[in-house]
């Protein structure tokens, strides 16, 4: 590949010469004497004399070589044996075949030919796929009726789409637009932040006018709400079971505190998804503690309590007023 377009300078004399050959020699001749210069100039083997232009010039006399006795007449028995020569690749290339994929050292194209096997491979897998699910449904009238009206669809959207290409490259031949103010300037996209890439703006404009949400958006609100409703559960357990608690009660607040804690583990796990996800390192959370939930629900549930009596006070004594209040002005009118 890398030699594929490149030409040649040696004429066929100089490449015999290059290859320590001389004319009318045979093609092992050729070959052994291209394999031991291959290996001494090579610039991948380990010897000394290395030298890639030397190799490249060892190269270019070999192919010579090869076309002119290639072009030569053979005998009959002798037209086999260069066949057979001719159909193999250069020995010195074995390794680096790679089905004629990627450039660069040997392992470079390991690397891009392992790689353009990983590409290949999905999209077989995909092309299989979407095989499976065509004969799946390719019985049902309804799904082919749906792939008429959408093929339509598209056919109409795209005649649409030329038609007024169509009439906007008419205009401007006619000079329709010639006069239009602001010719020649610069367009102003936008005026907030020049340094934003157009297309990224305008994908971004577009998820938000249709309501789309980022993964780490929708995560973030699900675990707020999921701690806020564990938070609420957790109080009316408690104020379920009353004060004092009995055994049996204490035996239930017990299995309840152990499945708050369970959900509290769980809630861990969406946050660290939610860590790895998050673009903004600032907003990243940290894991909530049960020991602190559970004591802030303890205070939460004894200001709920204490707001309750508190209330429950206030009644009583305004009961209280109410039912002693005739004997009092009864004994004010007495006194008058």
């Amino acid at each position: 590949r890398m030699l594929s377009g490149y030409k040649p300078k040696n004429d066929i004399k100089d490449s015999y010469k290059i290859l320590e050959l001389e004319e009318g020699c045979s093609l092992d001749d050729v070959r052994n004497s291209y394999r031991n210069l291959a290996k001494k100039y090579h610039p991948d083997s380990s010897s000394g004399m290395a030298d890639s232009k030397a190799f490249i010039r060892v190269e270019e006399a070999y192919r010579l070589v090869l076309n002119d006795l290639a072009a030569k007449p053979k005998p009959d028995p002798g037209e086999e044996e260069e066949d057979q020569f001719k159909s193999k690749s250069l020995q010195h290339r074995h390794y680096l075949s790679f089905e004629g994929v990627g450039i660069g050292t040997p392992s470079q194209r390991e690397k891009q030919y392992m790689q353009f096997r990983v590409d290949r491979a999905t999209e077989q897998v995909l092309e299989y796929r979407q095989q499976r699910l065509e004969s799946r449904y390719a019985g049902s009238d309804l799904s082919r009726a749906k792939d008429v009206r959408q093929s339509k669809k598209v056919k109409i959207t795209q005649a649409v789409e030329r038609l007024v290409e169509d009439l906007i490259q008419e205009s401007m031949a006619k000079g329709d637009f010639d006069n239009l103010s602001g010719k020649g300037k610069p367009l102003q996209k936008f005026s907030d932040s020049p340094h934003i890439d157009p297309m990224t703006h305008n994908l971004n404009r577009i998820l938000i006018d249709n309501g789309y949400q980022p993964e780490w958006i929708l995560l973030q609100k699900e675990i707020r709400e999921t701690i806020e409703g564990l938070r609420k559960s957790i109080v009316a357990s408690r104020r379920k079971l009353g004060e004092p608690m009995t055994l049996s009660e204490q035996k239930q607040w017990g299995r309840i505190c152990e499945q708050f804690a369970e959900d509290i583990r769980k809630l861990n796990k969406r946050v660290d998804n939610f860590n790895l996800v998050v673009p903004i390192l600032s907003r990243q959370m940290v894991h909530f503690s049960t020991d602190k939930e559970m004591l802030r629900a303890r205070k939460t549930y004894e200001a709920v309590v204490e707001k309750v009596s508190h209330s429950d006070t206030k009644e009583s004594e305004g009961e209280a007023g109410k039912r002693f209040g005739w004997k009092s002005s009864l004994l004010k009118w007495l006194k008058l």
